[in-house]
């Protein structure tokens, strides 16, 4: 069977359409690219903004004008929370909920077109443990970066976010697991992991015995041999002293954490149900970057949050202003029904978001070249990613995610080199292999 696979929103998604597409080619099915005829089409869907929604719907109605007579297979978030919507869009075949995913190629196998939508979406809530390896690693396409899930679900309760409904209880995958699973990927040569989840930071909380992110990153360190790790997104009050230790004494953890801010002013924060105030973010930031020279700091923020007034937004971009962030991803606050958000008043205009959205903008592509530019005369460890299109030219990833592009042989696709680094560019930096 030809199989195509699309996916909207998160690294765990994508790690989960990664993982997906590995078991299909270990059943002797071909993967095929979205814009392929194939006897199946599956979107691994988001629901984080009403944009996802609609990019969502947008892939299924795509892949039904492919291939009219293709099974369309449309599972992950906004599968879990719209089934009745999903399966309304004409040529749905499959609703495959979030419990259901690690399933989805069964079903495919035993899925006839018939003209109706079947729908497989459970409680979410009722999944409480990760039993078993639920999808083994995700492998990117190049083969060269293997993304792990260790966790799921989240426990906390954002007013503006639809993620716990959808994803369940905070879930995590027992440290003899995950060890295994970075011993095996090392063996089969991968020189880079990605720990993922939805909620990283609250990693081990649920298991028997209980136990911690901190600690798992010190057993991975203990490996004899393993390959680099880098840490998925955590929120700025789980990153403790020990965590900020750990980067800076361990050449195996890459200089990178991804902190979401979402607001500067604090009486949003307080709004939003964050759990951290914007001073303790500014302070964080400065811990890290005085502990760990070099680091990548990167965040995220919502403009537009209801109650965000003019002051409101001022705070928000001049603390992203002063603090040395590498990235920003800026998001428009979407409505989500069914979060307390959405009842809020003083719901902001489109226009006004879009604008707000913009000046962010700018200010994080100014952010991200100074953070390159800082880079020049540094020598950086760099996974090499693929060829250029450009003859004789490498991109590769540094350990402080830097996309990085260097003169070098092809054989060299997958391995760890170092390079220094010469010029910083529109894209990332450039340089020389050491």
């Amino acid at each position: 069977m030809r199989i195509a696979f699309a996916t909207v929103g998160c690294r765990l998604n994508q790690f989960e359409t990664d993982a997906l597409r590995g078991k299909a080619q270990a059943a002797d099915h071909q993967v095929v690219s979205f814009e392929a005829d194939a006897d199946a089409y599956v979107i691994n869907t988001c629901t984080i903004t009403a944009e996802a929604d609609a990019d969502s719907r947008q892939l299924a109605r795509r892949a039904v004008r492919r291939n009219p007579s293709a099974l369309v297979v449309v599972t992950g978030c906004y599968a879990q929370a719209a089934p009745e919507a999903v399966a309304a869009i004409p040529g749905v075949d499959l609703v495959i909920g979030n419990r259901e995913k690690a399933g989805l190629l069964a079903e495919i196998e035993e899925a006839q077109k018939d003209g109706a939508p079947h729908v497989r979406v459970g409680e979410i809530g009722t999944a409480f443990r990760m039993d078993g390896d639920e999808y083994g690693p995700g492998i990117d396409p190049d083969r060269t970066r293997a993304f792990l899930k260790v966790q799921d679900g989240c426990n906390y309760a954002c007013s503006f976010c639809i993620v716990p409904a959808v994803r369940g209880t905070n879930r995590s995958q027992p440290p003899a697991r995950v060890l295994d699973a970075i011993r095996r990927l090392h063996a089969a040569g991968f020189p880079e992991v990605v720990l993922t989840g939805i909620h990283l930071g609250t990693y081990g909380r649920d298991l028997d015995p209980r136990t911690t992110l901190v600690a798992l990153c010190e057993q991975i360190v203990a490996l004899p041999e393993a390959p680099r790790v880098r840490l998925s997104s955590l929120d700025p009050h789980e990153v403790t002293p020990d965590l900020i230790r750990l980067l800076a004494d361990s050449s195996r953890f890459c200089r990178h954490l991804h902190l979401p801010l979402q607001s500067g002013d604090e009486d949003v924060l307080r709004r939003m149900r964050r759990g951290h105030t914007a001073a303790e973010f500014q302070s964080l930031v400065e811990r890290l970057v005085a502990a760990v020279p070099g680091i990548a700091v990167t965040g995220d923020v919502i403009v537009g949050f209801p109650g965000e007034d003019e002051d409101a937004f001022r705070k928000t971009y001049e603390l992203l202003e002063g603090l040395p962030l590498a990235g920003l991803h800026v998001f428009s606050y979407s409505r989500r029904p069914g979060t307390d958000a959405a009842e809020y008043p003083d719901q902001i205009s489109r226009a006004t978001r879009a604008a707000r959205s913009r000046a962010l903008r700018g200010l994080a592509g100014r952010k991200a070249h100074a953070f390159r530019e800082r880079a020049v005369g540094a020598v950086l460890e760099v996974v090499t990613l693929r060829r250029d299109r450009a003859p004789g030219l490498l991109e590769g990833l540094s350990d402080n995610y830097l996309r990085v592009w260097f003169p070098g042989e092809a054989a060299l696709q997958g391995s760890a080199v170092r390079v220094r680094v010469e010029h910083a560019t529109g894209r990332g930096v450039s340089g020389s292999l050491l």
